[in-house]
């Protein structure tokens, strides 16, 4: 129905009906937005070009937030919208949300920009194998794809305070009162021979049997590591046939046939080449820890990946022990 009031033509337009209390302020703030656009470009059409959206989800919107709201906001008029005396009031304040939102989003952008980048773990490369054909490092790069991580392979412990690592994967006791850490499992090692020496050498019973065989050890580069203490002291004339600088050079000549060698039975279980004949050995069984030093524990991009790690520990356990397929 059209109007005339003081010569000027008006197009009267439906208004909603109020289904609730009025000033309930019971509505979707989203649709703060639709008002906006309305306000701010003069028409449902170019407030829907400015959003990408189409124009009757403008209109659409906006009579529900009216409805909502109990509140007239605008009036259509030949020359376009315009906002009633309500609708001018509360424009400063939808426009304070306007603000709000975004400066929320710079900041949210901000702090996932914070959260990316390498992180670079450190652990035996024999683990890192085991983790890489699990789903667990992929799973962290599908949740966090600005971050990295970065296996930085050794047998020694690298030295997290001088920076060659951010994050250890690593059994044994620590001591070092710059490092935090969690427990994230036991670390199980036994005694294994390929089944060829075996079949030719036998299988020792007990411990003291050992002296008896030919045993592969770990060089000097790797005296302190508690396996090669251990075979010094239980059996300290027996032969020595090969020594390795690695405990994956420790595996390959155990299953080469060459002799017998203690190994973490998370990967000498694997090997269908090689035999337990004893063990787990109590005196090689160490707690497996992840650790950070203090500071990096409270940068984003370590604290993510430390955080994930302890958060799958039942996932991650049996890669470590070796008590189940990875």
């Amino acid at each position: 129905m059209s109007l005339r009031r003081g010569g000027r033509r008006r197009i009267a337009v439906r208004r909603p009906q109020i289904c609730g209390p009025r000033g309930s302020g019971m509505f979707d703030w989203n649709d703060l937005k639709y008002f906006l656009a309305v306000a701010q470009h003069g028409s449902t059409l170019a407030g829907s070009r400015a959003l990408r959206v189409d124009q009757s989800t403008v209109q659409r919107r906006l009579v529900e937030l009216e409805r909502r709201l109990g509140l007239v906001l605008v009036t259509r008029e030949r020359q376009g919208y315009q906002l009633t005396d309500t609708g001018r009031m509360l424009l400063q304040h939808a426009e304070w949300v306007q603000q709000a939102v975004q400066q929320f989003e710079k900041q949210a952008l901000a702090a996932r920009d914070a959260v990316a980048g390498v992180v670079r773990v450190t652990c035996p490369e024999p683990i890192a194998m085991r983790l890489s054909r699990s789903s667990l490092i992929e799973r962290f790069h599908e949740s966090h794809p600005a971050l990295r991580v970065e296996f930085m392979l050794s047998d020694r412990y690298l030295d997290l305070t001088k920076g060659e690592a951010d994050v250890a994967l690593r059994s044994g006791d620590t001591n070092d009162g710059d490092l935090v850490g969690r427990k994230i499992g036991d670390s199980l090692w036994a005694v294994y021979g390929s089944r060829d020496y075996v079949a030719r050498h036998g299988q020792p019973r007990v411990v003291e049997d050992l002296a008896g065989h030919a045993l592969l050890g770990l060089d000097q580069s790797l005296e302190q590591h508690r396996a090669a203490a251990w075979l010094q002291r239980i059996a300290p004339a027996a032969s020595i046939v090969a020594r390795n600088n690695s405990v994956l050079g420790l595996l390959n000549s155990a299953k080469a046939g060459m002799g017998l060698a203690a190994l973490p039975t998370a990967i000498a279980d694997a090997e269908a080449e090689l035999i337990r004949v004893l063990g787990p050995i109590d005196e090689l069984t160490r707690i497996w820890r992840i650790l950070t030093t203090r500071e990096l524990r409270h940068q984003a991009r370590v604290a993510v990946f430390f955080d994930y790690i302890v958060s799958e520990i039942d996932a991650l356990r049996p890669i470590i022990t070796g008590t189940s397929p990875p």
